[in-house]
């Protein structure tokens, strides 16, 4: 959270200064788990989202734990658009990611969800590495950590 923080902060500070950007009333705010984009025209807008992209990329924020919400009609003629932040693995994800496990059929690994996250145990670290390449190979459209990997 505190990477999306500097990155929505550096957005801010490019908004306010960038001269197309001037007098717009384009802005880039973080509300709780959303990032509200507010811009005059599609154009703005569409470049607005390319700044707060470039933005969280340069923090190494994946891009897939930005949802975005529909464009709603502001006033004057404005656009808002909301961008949820995704964290955590939701049931769904967790049950797919618990059988892409059981499939690679290695012996010794076994996994749990363990509320928003997903446990992986074994007793090698080769079978472990194994686990790790395959997740990264399949598309889940969520990103994903891996944390606490002990020799």
């Amino acid at each position: 959270m505190q990477e999306v923080r500097n990155a929505v902060d550096q957005a801010s500070r490019e908004v306010a200064t960038r001269f197309d950007f001037k007098d717009t009333g384009a802005s880039v705010e973080l509300k709780g788990n959303e990032i509200e984009l507010n811009a005059p025209t599609e154009d703005r807008r569409r470049a607005l989202v390319q700044v707060l992209e470039e933005k969280l990329v340069r923090r190494h924020v994946s891009l897939k734990a930005v949802s975005y919400g529909k464009i709603e009609e502001a006033s004057k003629g404005a656009l808002r658009q909301t961008a949820a932040l995704n964290a955590g693995i939701s049931s769904d994800h967790a049950k797919r990611i618990n059988k892409i496990i059981k499939d690679l059929g290695l012996k010794g690994v076994q996994s749990q969800t363990q509320g928003d996250q997903v446990r992986v145990t074994g007793k090698k670290r080769d079978e472990l590495q194994a686990v790790i390449a395959a997740l990264k190979e399949k598309d889940l459209e969520i990103p994903l950590q891996f944390g606490n990997f002990r020799e």
